[in-house]
């Protein structure tokens, strides 16, 4: 039997507002337990809600860049159920109209691309976070991530395996980052997914019995949390029992989904208009200002970094993929004139050190002078390539300049060239066996005495002067 797969994602997309949906609590990631939360965000009687304007400029800039429908006038509604980090007993958010509808965001698989379409994008707020591991035998809870404002961004039914999901998930990552509409730091939550997973037999338009995978915060745990699911769903149905429709949880340890509750459907939660808030109403002078304010998005980016300082088609993509990078690039590049190398180095060694730590340029203790620094120092030869690497990799450590590094260690590269001539002749001197086979011939030899010169200045001489010098002095 042939199996076909069938999945659409929920993104939950923190918007990164310095303060809440409905209050003026901060949303400051790793504060102390219950210390980001007031009386609204508890849902004590007789508080009252207030939007954040800011949460919902947010919201419309993600709906421009995926060419969606906005709605400038937008309501809340109620989402009424019972858990213990949803103080109020409901959840605001919206339902009949949400402030983007339709629009599309595209993807890369194998160097092929897919276009995935967006149902709908709504504003809410999120709950707080239940802690089940830290005190034997009781649940904490933690309500400062209650009422941070959250878009949430649903997919449709258009995705078609695990690293069709991953690619999705990345796309939004670069889209939301880029747009500053989100940190998109999957590590803290602030991008996570629900993947409703289903599979039907190849060829059949009618969707399989979907199940509900929740809040998955890493692209490789969406990967495997997938392909868990699907393999679990054909294995049921290939021995003829059913898929029973619900949510799970996914264990990144055993590397399995296990049940949590049976899927709920719209009208177990009840919902109703917020009676709290008035619809919100978008001006067209507001719409104009968010247009004119709208960022350089990563294809418009590729495009100027190939025209503006002549990369190439490769390097610009690289770059302009993360913002964090982007950032970096653009700023180093004020203080450097060569582009290429300072390229190079990005897309090289320095996201090597990156991917093996798994974090962004920003979290690193590199900064944009000193690598320009670096790229300069190599320029401009007051160190080789070889040296800059050892330099890095101090920098990378300590945080500390090019020039400090090569100043404490003596690591200037000699350029000066009667100081090489001397070492040369030195070289040559001590080596009159393979001096002798060099002249009759035996070309490759003319390696060795480059080595025994580097070896000689530990690294340091000049390797364009020594080459120059070495082959005048070996036809004397």
């Amino acid at each position: 039997m042939i199996w076909e797969t069938v999945i659409g994602l929920e993104t939950h997309v923190q918007l990164s507002t310095k303060t809440k949906l409905f209050s003026r609590a901060s949303t400051a990631f790793g504060a102390s337990p219950n210390t980001n939360v007031n009386l609204v965000d508890c849902g004590l009687p007789g508080v009252l809600p207030s939007v954040n304007k800011e949460a919902f400029y947010k919201a419309i800039r993600f709906g421009i860049a995926i060419g969606a429908q906005i709605n400038q006038t937008s309501i809340f509604d109620r989402k009424n159920y019972f858990y213990a980090d949803l103080p109020k007993g409901y959840q605001i958010t919206q339902m009949d109209l949400p402030i983007v509808l339709g629009g599309s965001i595209e993807i890369i698989t194998d160097d092929s691309s897919k276009t995935i379409n967006i149902t709908r994008a709504h504003l809410e707020e999120d709950a707080g976070k239940s802690i089940h591991d830290e005190y034997d035998g009781f649940s904490a809870i933690d309500l400062n991530r209650a009422g941070t404002p959250l878009l949430e961004i649903v997919s449709e039914p258009e995705i078609s395996s695990a690293k069709e999901a991953v690619a999705y998930m990345k796309a939004m990552h670069q889209l939301v980052t880029y747009l500053d509409v989100s940190d998109g730091n999957m590590a803290q939550g602030s991008l996570r997914c629900d993947a409703n997973v289903s599979i039907r037999k190849k060829g059949n338009k009618e969707l399989g019995t979907r199940t509900e995978i929740k809040n998955i915060n890493s692209f490789k745990f969406i990967e495997k949390a997938i392909n868990y699911e699907v393999k679990r769903q054909i294995k049921i149905l290939e021995n003829g029992e059913k898929v029973t429709q619900e949510t799970r949880l996914y264990d990144s340890v055993k590397d399995e989904t296990r049940p949590m509750r049976s899927k709920e459907f719209a009208n177990d939660y009840r919902y109703f208009p917020e009676p709290d808030l008035l619809p919100v109403v978008i001006s067209n002078e507001e719409m104009q200002t968010i247009k004119d304010e709208f960022p350089e998005l990563p294809k418009e980016k590729e495009n100027r970094y190939i025209k503006e300082f002549n990369l190439s088609a490769y390097d610009a993509q690289i770059i302009a993929s993360s913002k964090s990078m982007a950032d970096f690039f653009e700023d180093a590049a004020k203080k450097t004139t060569n582009y290429s190398l300072l390229s190079n180095w990005l897309i090289g060694d320095i996201s090597a050190f990156l991917n093996k730590e798994m974090i962004e340029i920003h979290e690193s203790k590199l900064n944009s002078d000193n690598v320009a620094m670096l790229i300069n120092r190599i320029d401009d030869q007051t160190i080789s390539g070889k040296i800059g690497k050892s330099i890095f990799e101090e920098m990378w450590v300590s945080g500390s300049s090019p020039d400090e590094i090569i100043e404490s260690q003596g690591l200037k590269q000699i350029s000066d060239d009667g100081a090489i001539e001397e070492i040369i002749m030195t070289v040559i001197r001590d080596n009159p066996d393979q001096v002798e086979a060099y002249l009759g011939g035996k070309d490759k030899l003319f390696g060795f005495f480059v080595g025994q010169v580097m070896k000689l200045t530990e690294g340091k001489a000049n390797p364009q002067a020594v080459n120059k010098i070495l082959k005048e002095q070996l036809k004397k």
